[in-house]
C-alpha cells in the first residue's frame, strides 16, 4: 500500500528548476535510496516531502492516513547542532513535538516514548549525558531516536552516515535495516552507492536522467550500470 506518491513534481528555488516531471511512489515497508549527482535536487525533494519547501509544480500525496508531521526526519548535522548544549534525553524527547497539539508541555506518554526509542537503539545509558560531549556515532543514534519519536511508519534520512568511521557506519546501516524489518518505511539520501544497492529495495536516481524502480532493475539498467562503475564507492552526492 502506497504511503507516499509524488506526481509530476518540478523542484527548484528562485525559479531555477533542479528536476522536472518527477514521479514515484513509496509503499509501506519499502526501503528507498535516493542517489545521483551533485545539485540534482535530492535534499530539496526531501524537504518538499516534509512540506518544508513548496514544489514549483506537481504534488506530494500522503496515503493510508500518513501526515507530513508524522514522518521522522534525520537531516544532515551542522556544526551548531553537533555542539548543542542539552542532555541526550532532552534531545530525544524533542522529537515528540509533533504530538503536543495544544499542550505546552510533554506528558508521561511522550517521556515513555522517548525512553522506549532510546532503549530500542541501545543508548538508554546515555540519558543524562550532554549531547555535545558525545562521539559522532553516538550523536547520530540519538538523532535517529529523536526521529523515531515522531513516527510509527516512515523515516527520512539525509546522508545519515556522513562523517562516520567505517565501523560506526556499518552499525548505523544495520540499525536502519533492523528498523525497516520492524516495519518502518525508509527513504534515505545516500552518497554511498554500493551500500545503497546492498540495503535498499528501491532506487531513485536523480540527475540528467531520472530512474525509479527496484534495486535489481536499477542494477540492470544502463543508468545504474554506468553510475555503479563510475562511482566504484566514490561520492557524487550532496
Amino acid at each position: 500500500m502506497a504511503l507516499l506518491k509524488c506526481k509530476d513534481l518540478t523542484l527548484g528555488y528562485e525559479n531555477i528548476e533542479l528536476v522536472k516531471g518527477l514521479n514515484f511512489e513509496v509503499n509501506k515497508g519499502e526501503y528507498l535510496c535516493i542517489v545521483g549527482e551533485n545539485g540534482a535536487g535530492k535534499s530539496t525533494l526531501m524537504k518538499t516531502i516534509l512540506k518544508l519547501r513548496k514544489p514549483i509544480s506537481g504534488s506530494v500525496i500522503y496515503d493510508d492516513g500518513l501526515k507530513s508531521t508524522e514522518i521522522g526526519y534525520l537531516p544532515q548535522q551542522t556544526i551548531v547542532q553537533k555542539d548543542f548544549p542539552a542532555s541526550v534525553f532532552e534531545v530525544v524527547l524533542s522529537g515528540c513535538q509533533s504530538h503536543l497539539g495544544r499542550r505546552l508541555f510533554y506528558n508521561s506518554a511522550d517521556k515513555e516514548r522517548a525512553l522506549s526509542n532510546m532503549k530500542r537503539l541501545g543508548i538508554e545509558n546515555l540519558k543524562k549525558h550532554c549531547y555535545r560531549e558525545l562521539s559522532g556515532g553516538q550523536q547520530q543514534r540519538i538523532l535517529l531516536a529523536r526521529a523515531l519519536c515522531a513516527t510509527e511508519s516512515m523515516l527520512l534520512l539525509d546522508e545519515p552516515v556522513s562523517g562516520l568511521d567505517p565501523k560506526v557506519t556499518l552499525e548505523m546501516y544495520d540499525l536502519i535495516r533492523t528498523l525497516n524489518k520492524e516495519g518502518i518505511t525508509i527513504i534515505m539520501i545516500s552518497h554511498d552507492i554500493q551500500s545503497a544497492v546492498r540495503y535498499s529495495s528501491h532506487i531513485l536516481h536523480m540527475g540528467a536522467e531520472i530512474f525509479y524502480g527496484t534495486t535489481k532493475e536499477y542494477q540492470d539498467s544502463a543508468e545504474g550500470k554506468k553510475y555503479l562503475i563510475d562511482n566504484n564507492g566514490g561520492d557524487h552526492n550532496a
